[in-house]
């Protein structure tokens, strides 16, 4: 993602009083959420939906799965996503979605920088090892990707505003 999205807010969807999420909120929602839901898409076409903790580092979201998840196979297949996060509350809040691509992610020392944000985020019991092209090693590896946003939804709540933003590099 990029720290200077092009932005769009989308009045037709929108109360009149509402204006515009500076991506700076956007972006900061998406840094201190505890929990994503993460939709991919089956080899037949069906939509996958399951929840998962992340973590942003340097504007990046990222996610990490066991080779063998549901998720993981469909991402063989098709790289294509939607992340979301929010809350469950009409009159409060802000739910984002990101719409991209998954981006396996392999190279030992961005993956010990991640390993090292997890546990920042989460705490002592989400420490990684990182080995053998992801999170841990031999049998018992995770999978780590970035998400490389397209498009990226923000959901005021009060007022209710609907912001876009597009991302030029992709």
């Amino acid at each position: 993602m990029s720290s200077d999205p092009t932005t769009e807010f989308d009045g037709r969807f929108s109360d009149p009083a509402a204006g515009p999420t500076p991506w700076t909120e956007t972006a900061q929602a998406l840094e201190q959420a505890e929990l994503y839901w993460l939709t991919t898409v089956r080899a037949d076409g069906r939509p996958h939906v399951t929840p998962l903790i992340g973590v942003m580092q340097d504007d990046v979201l990222h996610f990490c799965t066991g080779p063998e998840e549901q998720k993981a196979r469909n991402l063989e297949h098709s790289s294509r996503i939607a992340l979301t996060t929010g809350n469950n509350t009409w009159a409060q809040g802000l739910d984002v979605v990101v719409e991209g691509t998954a981006v396996r992610i392999t190279d030992h020392d961005a993956l010990q920088r991640l390993a090292d944000a997890y546990e920042a985020k989460y705490g002592k019991d989400w420490v990684f090892e990182v080995g053998d092209g992801g999170f841990g090693t031999g049998d018992d590896v995770a999978l780590v990707f970035r998400i490389e946003a397209d498009k990226v939804l923000a959901f005021a709540k009060q007022p209710h505003g609907q912001t876009r933003y597009r991302f030029s590099e992709r």
